[in-house]
This record gives structure tokens, C-alpha cells and sequence, in this order.
């Protein structure tokens, strides 16, 4: 009788312990899933900042600080159970509370840190170096007079087209044309001669996407690097239709072969310090090499910044016989074309009885 209840008392005591071991087990799994669970979502993200050298535990610890993660040990546990951690990344991170512990370990190896916040400037094609200078002035409080100061002195610019560029007093702006429109993103810390160094640069690159034969194409029409980015500028200022940009570089280059004065109105405005609402009679007689009415040839340089299809434009212009163009007043922004000054009195004529 002893003995069986011996062995009862032995049954019932490895019963309660094995209740014991399962409750236990249960309680910690639950324990581990509470604290593996992510932390409560929020809206408002996190900038976590992992220093280089870093290791996971460390790593936990900011986390945990953090509001991303509802222990570190526990996540350094997972880790270890994942077999992660050795390829985790320094930087600064931007993470929402909320986030599972895969996430985070994703985010992590594959280093998506927040990039770095820059400056951003916008060029629009046809704009001068003055309008560029007061853009960056409105977009991220340069100083626009220290712009075109930089633009005009500094000798240092590492683009090849800036070695174009002839040293001739007669230049209003000496950039004027060779700071490519384009949309630029900067670090914040760049300086002034770097920045406007890449606009040329981009300039540089863009010529790498001509045809082959560019140059010589160039030279055959007699024209000088600095020539044809004037010649390009004229036809960005000059021209709203796209599929005209060829006809206006024939129009050019055939009145320069007979000498005739260009006679183009954006070369007026760009004597101006801000563009007239409308140009008079006596406008045309100011005195200033740019003025394409009373000189002929070329201005002495570009008067704003060609985009990638005038400058293709100056270099490949259409084979015509047109010697004017007058725009359309029926808001199209379009030209009427002509070979003879008769046939242009006509376009004129018809053009103003477009306007009413």
C-alpha cells in the first residue's frame, strides 16, 4: 500500500511539474511575442542615427531609445535566432513606429539611409545668367550679386566649353549662354565656383550626345564654338514651336551669308536689365553691339541659355530659302516664313489681321 502511494504522490508530483514547465514555456513564448511584436503605429516617423562602427547590440539599444523596438535584448536575441546583424549599415535612417522587426532588419542591411538633403535649382531653357542668379537668390537665398560676380571673374572653372569662351570686353555676361538649363541638385555645403562650374559642365556632357560630325559640321559654316552658342541662344529666345527651331537657324545663317543685319528683337530685350512688355522705334536705335539692327553679324555672344535642340539647330539648320519671319498674332507663338521682303510685308499684313 506504501509503495502505491509512493508512486502516486511520484505521478502527481512530475503531473504538477510538467504543468509548471508547460505554463512556464507558454508564459515565456507569449513573453517573447509581446516584445517581438512591433511597437504601436504612428504616423510620425523616426530619424535614427546609426554611428560607424556600430555593432547589433549597440544598434538595439538606439532602437529601443528610439520607440522603434520594445526591447533590446530581445531583439538581439532575434537576431542571433535569424542569424543577422553582420551587414547592418551606418547612417541616419527614417523609420515609423510600427515597423516589424523584418522591416527593420530589410532597412538596415540594404543601408536605405535618408538621403541628404540638398539644394535645388531649376534652369529654364532660354534664361539668362542674371535670371539664374535670382532664381537661386528666391530658391535658397544666394547672394545674386556675388553670382554674377563669381560668374564674371572667377578664372578657375574646370569645363571645357568655359576654354571657348574668347576674352572680349564687349560680353554683357561672360557665362551668358554656357550654364546648361537643367534641373540641379546640390549638397548643401557646395560652393559657389563648384555650382556654377556644373552647369557648364552639364554643358560639356550634353555636346557628347551630338552626332559625330558636329564640329566640322560647326566649322563648315564658318562659325567658332561661341558663335554657334550664340547662334543657338538666338534661336531659343526666338523660337515657342519646336518644329520651327530648324527654319529660324536657316533664317539666321542665310542672312549672315548676305550680310544682312539680323534684325531680332531678343537681342533689343537683352540690352535691358528686365525684358519691355513692348519695344519702340527708338529701343532699335540704342547703341550696344547687341543690337542686331544696327550691326550686322553675330552679337558678341549668347543672350541666355540654348537648350540641346538650338544648339542642334545652329548646327544643322534647315536648307531654305527663307530670309524673314514674322509671328503669327493668333496666339499660336507659330511664324509666317518668307523668301522676299514682298512676300514678309504680306505675312506682316496677314498676321495683323489675325490679331483681331
Amino acid at each position: 500500500m506504501a509503495s502505491a502511494k509512493r508512486l502516486s504522490l511520484v505521478a502527481w508530483t512530475g503531473l504538477t511539474v510538467l504543468i509548471i514547465a508547460i505554463v512556464g514555456v507558454i508564459g515565456l513564448a507569449l513573453y517573447v511575442k509581446e516584445l517581438t511584436q512591433p511597437m504601436p503605429a504612428s504616423e510620425q516617423t523616426v530619424h535614427v542615427l546609426i554611428p560607424s562602427g556600430s555593432g547589433s547590440a549597440q544598434i538595439a539599444k538606439i532602437l529601443e531609445q528610439q520607440g522603434i523596438i520594445r526591447d533590446a535584448q530581445m531583439f538581439s536575441y532575434y537576431l542571433k535566432y535569424k542569424e543577422q546583424g553582420s551587414k547592418f549599415q551606418a547612417g541616419e535612417y527614417e523609420m515609423a513606429p510600427g515597423i516589424t522587426l523584418d522591416a527593420i532588419i530589410d532597412i538596415l542591411n540594404k543601408g536605405l539611409v535618408v538621403k541628404e538633403q540638398g539644394i535645388k535649382l531649376t534652369v529654364p531653357e532660354g534664361y539668362t545668367v542674371r535670371q539664374i542668379a535670382d532664381k537661386a537668390s528666391q530658391q535658397f537665398g544666394l547672394d545674386p550679386a556675388l553670382f554674377m560676380q563669381t560668374a564674371q571673374q572667377y578664372s578657375g572653372f574646370t569645363a571645357k566649353v568655359f576654354q571657348q569662351i574668347p576674352n572680349d570686353s564687349k560680353l554683357r555676361n561672360r557665362l551668358e549662354g554656357y550654364l546648361f538649363p537643367e534641373t540641379y541638385e546640390w549638397k548643401k555645403d557646395i560652393k559657389l565656383e563648384e555650382l556654377i562650374d556644373n552647369m557648364m559642365l552639364e554643358l560639356d556632357k550634353k555636346l557628347a550626345m551630338l552626332p559625330d560630325d558636329w564640329q566640322q559640321t560647326m566649322a563648315a559654316h564658318g562659325h567658332s564654338f561661341h558663335q554657334m552658342m550664340t547662334i543657338a541662344s538666338l534661336i531659343e529666345r526666338e523660337v515657342a514651336v519646336d518644329e520651327e527651331r530648324l527654319l529660324v537657324s536657316g533664317v539666321i545663317h542665310n542672312r549672315l551669308k548676305k550680310g544682312m543685319p539680323l534684325q531680332i528683337d531678343a537681342t533689343i530685350q537683352y540690352m535691358f536689365d528686365k525684358p519691355k512688355d513692348r519695344l519702340f522705334e527708338k529701343d532699335l536705335q540704342l547703341e550696344s553691339p547687341y543690337n542686331t539692327y544696327l550691326h550686322t553679324g553675330l552679337p558678341p555672344g549668347p543672350i541666355a541659355s540654348p537648350s540641346l535642340a538650338s544648339i542642334k539647330a545652329a548646327i544643322y539648320p534647315s536648307d531654305t530659302k527663307y530670309m524673314f519671319y514674322v509671328t503669327k498674332k493668333d496666339g499660336s507663338k507659330a511664324h509666317l516664313f518668307a523668301e522676299t521682303y514682298e512676300q514678309h510685308q504680306q505675312n506682316i499684313t496677314a498676321s495683323k489681321k489675325n490679331s483681331g
